[in-house]
């Protein structure tokens, strides 16, 4: 190997990490009561955050906007992801991502647990401050009560009463 080769393997390498950090931090935010200003920060000025059932944010300020009610929806939650597949193409990148969240939920009834998974595809983007997500895609595969497991209700109808603020 080469000399330019080792340095595209290791700018490569650097990239990354950066976005794994960058993943783990969203995440950290999530889990600190969906920092909203902390949150937003990692997103670039365009960005979009597609939660699927929970609504489609554009901007850095509507992405805000959502996850400063998102504790009041959800005031428990542990995201751990797993599983990354991150392709860098020089200053953007996509990655892919599976999110397994024991969580729960404040709903009319009260608060209950519940179990989630979903799919993660993330788009990146190099900014002078660094890798900021472009875009947040959710794919939910499970959202099952805690207490019936995903064996009996794979994915719960909780977005009829925790209808996202657009």
């Amino acid at each position: 190997m080469d000399d330019a080769e080792t340095n595209r393997l290791v700018r490569w390498l650097a990239d990354v990490e950066r976005i794994k950090q960058l993943k783990h931090t969203y995440c950290a935010l999530c889990d600190d009561h969906y920092n909203a200003d902390g949150l937003a920060a990692l997103f670039t000025e365009d960005a979009v955050w597609d939660g699927g059932p929970m609504g489609v944010y554009r901007g850095r300020a509507a992405i805000r906007t959502f996850f400063e009610g998102s504790s009041k929806r959800v005031p428990f939650a542990l995201h751990m992801v797993t599983n990354p597949i991150i392709e860098v193409d020089a200053d953007r990148a996509t990655g892919s991502w599976y999110l397994w969240q024991p969580m729960v939920y404040a709903l009319p009834e009260g608060e209950q647990a519940y179990w989630m998974s979903v799919r993660y595809d993330d788009r990146y983007r190099r900014e002078l401050q660094g890798w900021r997500f472009e875009q947040v895609r959710i794919t939910l595969k499970v959202l099952s009560p805690y207490d019936q497991g995903f064996a009996k209700a794979r994915i719960a109808d909780v977005y009829g009463t925790l209808k996202p603020q657009r």
